[in-house]
């Protein structure tokens, strides 16, 4: 079951003293935050306002949005990092699933003996990972923790970020991603190029990541190589507050047009097959905003590239090996 962390949320109510108080949250723990800010309204007499759009990671909060609500507080719950707030008004909460990995990883040792193994989560476990490397500690298995880094706790990783698995693929054969999460799972075998299990304590099961893999990276390689005869690019700049990389998509312009390349430079805030469809004389899309949706199979008419793949295409263009283009610490 998910744990917001209230206490927090009334103890900085308690401090600030708002009048109108915005909740954030990812959709799978929503319906929590929702329930949590009709506490809040009860207590204390405040109006709460639910943001519902979705919201994607640390990098998707809404400092503008709460401004033009005219709030004075606003709380986004279940994205932990190693920072409390961001921005002016934003206060971090954490959000803990209780889920204990006792039994699914009793399934899981046998596997894990005589390898290396590295250990990393998403936020909603990161709290239970020195908890499952001293389980496998006790079981002879040598174990690896990431240090965090940036805004990552140690064995922490986002669905763009994977410094803490990246930085230690080297001294390790198999990582083991803890939680029911498909998608960061997939982000820590591609950017660490290791063999790697999600570790589901829901289904108590171990699932190989390793058909995944494959079908996902072959499928990032073929949109490059759709890209090599496009003459006409759309170089996508995405406009929410932690995905506004302008200096990137602006560098990435001037590169494809010492190639020969006609490129235009467009902000998005959501990055949509009706919204590129304005475009129709552009032949090829690079995004500079959120990498998964290039690599996770989102459907779109023309080929949308993320910032790796638009690194692997000016390799190509220059007549260079692509090389393993998305084992790297970050695909910003």
């Amino acid at each position: 079951m998910i744990r917001v962390d209230e206490e927090k949320i009334f103890s900085v109510i308690e401090e600030r003293k708002p009048k109108k108080v915005v909740f954030q949250a990812p959709d799978g723990i929503l319906r929590k935050t929702t329930e949590v800010a009709s506490k809040v309204q009860d207590k204390y007499g405040i109006n709460t306002i639910i943001l519902a759009d979705p919201t994607y990671g640390i990098c998707d909060t809404a400092e503008g949005d709460v401004a033009r609500l005219g709030a004075d507080l606003a709380f986004h719950v279940g994205h932990t990092v190693s920072v409390e707030r961001m921005g002016s008004t934003t206060v971090l909460v954490d959000a803990f699933d209780d889920v204990t990995f006792d039994a699914v990883l009793e399934k899981v040792i046998p596997l894990l003996k005589h390898k290396r193994v590295g250990i990393c989560t998403s936020s909603q476990h990161v709290e239970q990972v020195d908890r499952v490397a001293d389980q496998l500690r006790k079981n002879g298995i040598e174990v690896h923790v990431g240090r965090g880094k940036g805004l990552l706790k140690d064995g922490h990783v986002f669905g763009c970020e994977f410094y803490p698995a990246f930085n230690i693929k080297d001294e390790v054969d198999t990582f083991i991603f803890l939680g029911q999460s498909r998608f960061h799972a997939l982000g820590v075998a591609l950017s660490t190029g290791k063999h790697t299990l999600m570790i589901d304590p829901y289904y108590n099961e171990a699932v190989d990541m390793s058909d995944l893999v494959s079908e996902s990276l072959k499928r990032a390689i073929l949109s490059v190589y759709k890209c090599r005869d496009a003459e006409k690019f759309g170089v996508v700049i995405g406009l929410k507050e932690g995905q506004i990389m302008v200096k990137r998509g602006i560098d990435l312009k001037e590169e494809l047009e010492k190639r020969g390349k006609d490129v235009r430079l467009i902000a998005l805030r959501e990055v949509t097959e009706d919204r590129l469809a304005m475009f129709p004389e552009i032949e090829a899309f690079i995004q500079t905003s959120r990498p998964r949706i290039s690599i996770d199979g989102y459907t779109f008419s023309r080929t949308v590239l993320s910032s790796p793949q638009a690194d692997a295409l000016l390799k190509l263009l220059d007549g260079e090996d692509l090389g393993d283009f998305l084992v790297q610490g970050h695909w910003l």
